[in-house]
């Protein structure tokens, strides 16, 4: 990871550091906030508003479907598979429950690179804690995963200090 934040172009560099110093002017937890997105491949290195996050970088929340949700319910109610998926179809209708699972089993084949709802949302809550602390900032960096590779490969999620931050590393990864 330090490697890629080594390849940087100067004018890339110029703008980790405006966003850094940016944040670290802010007074109060909002929207615009920003986030860095660098795809590896293309050596790209983009700002993305918080609020902005997930149209850009959609999580697959084909997981969350209610339909599905439910399913899982009954099956933890003790329900047998088939039991459940009549219950389902009675509840949500047929199409919409097989529109749900068609939905997941094509986000698992074509891969989300781990960026899942659980993961965004998990992103966005880390952020405003982290950002509520007195002190230094710490600004979230997501490394795009190389989609040559899509299933075997996950979004990285690091945590960029400011200069001068006396607890600074020069990055912090997290599994978020």
């Amino acid at each position: 990871m330090v490697d890629a934040l080594m390849c940087l172009r100067p004018h890339q560099r110029e703008e980790l550091q405006r966003c850094l110093a940016q944040q670290q002017q802010e007074q109060r937890w909002h929207g615009g906030l920003p986030v860095l997105l660098l795809d590896r491949c293309w050596l790209r290195l983009d700002s993305v508003r918080i609020d902005q996050l997930a149209f850009r970088l959609p999580p697959d929340a084909s997981r969350d479907a209610p339909e599905l949700g439910r399913y899982r319910e009954l099956l933890a109610a003790g329900l047998q598979g088939w039991q459940a998926q009549q219950q389902c179809w009675h509840e949500f209708g047929s199409e919409a429950c097989r529109e749900a699972l068609q939905r997941f089993w094509l986000a698992q084949e074509r891969g989300n690179q781990g960026w899942t709802l659980e993961r965004y949302l998990a992103l966005v809550q880390e952020y405003r804690l982290r950002f509520q602390n007195q002190g230094h900032r710490p600004l979230p960096l997501l490394v795009l995963a190389r989609a040559a590779i899509p299933a075997a490969s996950r979004h990285g999620l690091h945590w960029l200090h400011a200069e001068g931050d006396p607890a600074r590393r020069s990055m912090r990864h997290t599994c978020a």
